[in-house]
C-alpha cells in the first residue's frame, strides 16, 4: 500500500508543471533529433551584417558550450548524413526556423528506445 501511495505521489509531482506547450516543445525537439523536422539554419555575422552559411533540411542541432560551437547534423538521404560545425563568437550567431509543421502529441511525452544503440557496431583495424 505504501508503494502505491509513493508511486502516486511521484506521478503527481511529475505532472505538476506539465502543460501542452512544454510537452509539445519536448516532442518537437525529440522529433528533430530523429531527423523528422525540416529546418533552415542561418549563420550570421553581426558586424558585417552578412549571412555566413544557410542550411536547409531535416536536421539536428547541438550547441557545444565547452567548445563554443554549433554542430549541425543534416540528413541528406536514406542513411546519408553531413555534419557542419560553426564556431560561435561575439559577432557570429545563428538562428533556426522550422519550415514545415511537425506531427507530435501535445498530450504525451515521446520516448525513443533504440536497441541497436545498446549493442554498437565494432570496427576492428
Amino acid at each position: 500500500m505504501q508503494r502505491i501511495i509513493l508511486f502516486c505521489l511521484i506521478g503527481i509531482l511529475f505532472m505538476i508543471g506539465c502543460n501542452d506547450a512544454s510537452v509539445t516543445s519536448s516532442n518537437i525537439s525529440r522529433a528533430a533529433d530523429q531527423f523528422e523536422v525540416y529546418r533552415r539554419v542561418v549563420f550570421y555575422n553581426g558586424i558585417t551584417d552578412k549571412y555566413i552559411l544557410s542550411v536547409e533540411g531535416y536536421s539536428s542541432i547541438y550547441v557545444d558550450q565547452l567548445d563554443k560551437q554549433l554542430e549541425l547534423t543534416v540528413k541528406t538521404g536514406p542513411r546519408q548524413f553531413v555534419k557542419h560545425y560553426l564556431g560561435l563568437s561575439d559577432n557570429v550567431t545563428y538562428f533556426a526556423e522550422q519550415l514545415l509543421p511537425a506531427a507530435v502529441s501535445d498530450a504525451r511525452y515521446r520516448v525513443i528506445f533504440k536497441p541497436s544503440v545498446i549493442v554498437p557496431n565494432i570496427d576492428l583495424e
